[in-house]
C-alpha cells in the first residue's frame, strides 16, 4: 500500500482588524477571506481555509509552488 506523503505549504496571512475582530486574506491565494472575533480564531479560521483551498486546487490538479515574495516599505516624500 502507498503511503500519501503530505507538503507543508507556508503562505504570509494578513489580519485586519475590522472593529469585530479580524478579517484574514492570504495575498496569495486569490479570493480567500476569513475572519474570526480574536487573533487566536483568526489564525485557526485561516489554517482550515486555507486547507480547503489547497485541497480543492489539488482535487483539480491546479496547485502550484508558491513563489516567493518580497516585501519592504519604502518611503516617500509629497
Amino acid at each position: 500500500m502507498k503511503k500519501h506523503k503530505e507538503k507543508i505549504y507556508q503562505y504570509e496571512v494578513v489580519f485586519d482588524t475590522n472593529g469585530e475582530g479580524y478579517t484574514v486574506t492570504v495575498p496569495h491565494l486569490p479570493g480567500l477571506v476569513t475572519e474570526g472575533d480574536n487573533l487566536r480564531e483568526a489564525r485557526a479560521m485561516a489554517k482550515d481555509a486555507i486547507r480547503c483551498y489547497l485541497e480543492a486546487l489539488l482535487k483539480d490538479k491546479m496547485l502550484r509552488r508558491p513563489t516567493e515574495v518580497r516585501r519592504e516599505k519604502v518611503g516617500v516624500c509629497a
